[in-house]
């Protein structure tokens, strides 16, 4: 049996081992973000130097300058295509040396694994205040395992030719009490999603993590409930695949016979 392991660190930084190489996704290595609260799970540690980042699109909360400052040792960056530059201005001339740029249908090798850059409806720009823009992109990383991790994305009706997979990593929730319905993923989408992909297993991902400071009582079950709700709609609309519902730090082993 070949295996492959997911660790939730929270939001969207996920820890991932696959045929002896470690990938890590949109790292948040610290307790806040601008506005936003660490108010679930411990400050992530990771286990060591990762091969590779995967960095889904320039949001603050996936491509968060000041955790991937904190990222040890020299990884490869693989980051949405007009990414680089951004990186370069940011980061230093150092990094956006690391850097492999991909678009939706480009792939990349890392050790043994395959990292291949898919589609994602989200917004690529790094926010109102800024002219930095890039894709937004979600990765199909293929070693023992067919990985799909979403980045953030509304449904696509590219979905349904990312599987069949055997590990689906997808939003379902926000970091705050409203999720605009462009370029994002609830529960009941989020369910859907899985139908599309055909995954044998599901982790749901960003939610429960972050928050803005101050109103955490605001419809506080946006913030508690979306992993749970996804869960049980995804019994309805994909019966075939399983879900795991994990908890910040947390994490799940998938096993694939050869």
């Amino acid at each position: 049996m070949s295996a492959t392991s997911v660790t939730w660190s929270g939001h969207s930084t996920v820890w991932l081992a696959d045929s002896e190489v470690t990938l890590l996704t949109d790292p948040v290595l610290t307790d806040r973000v601008a506005h936003l609260k660490r108010l679930a799970g411990p400050t992530p540690t990771l286990p060591g130097p990762p091969d590779a980042v995967l960095l889904s699109h320039l949001h603050a909360d996936h491509f968060h300058l000041a955790s991937l400052r904190l990222v040890p040792g020299d990884p490869v960056l693989i980051v949405p295509r007009g990414a680089a530059s951004f990186v370069a201005k940011t980061l230093g001339p150092s990094s956006a040396a690391r850097c492999v740029e991909l678009a939706p249908g480009d792939e990349t090798t890392v050790g043994a694994v395959r990292v291949r850059a898919v589609p994602a409806a989200h917004d690529g720009g790094r926010g109102p205040w800024s002219r930095s823009r890039a894709l937004a992109i979600g990765f199909v990383v293929e070693g023992a395992a067919r990985t799909w991790y979403a980045g953030d994305t509304g449904l696509f009706d590219e979905m349904n030719g990312i599987g069949p997979l055997d590990l689906a990593l997808i939003p379902v929730g926000g970091w705050g009490p409203t999720l605009g319905a462009h370029g994002h993923l609830d529960a009941a989408d989020a369910a859907e999603a899985l139908r599309r992909v055909r995954a044998d297993w599901a982790v749901p991902i960003h939610y429960g993590t972050l928050w803005p400071i101050g109103i955490s009582r605001v419809r506080s079950h946006m913030f508690r409930d979306p992993g749970a709700r996804f869960a049980e709609l995804a019994a309805r609309a994909a019966p075939d695949s399983r879900v795991r519902v994990l908890s910040q730090g947390e994490s799940l082993t998938v096993e694939r016979a050869p």
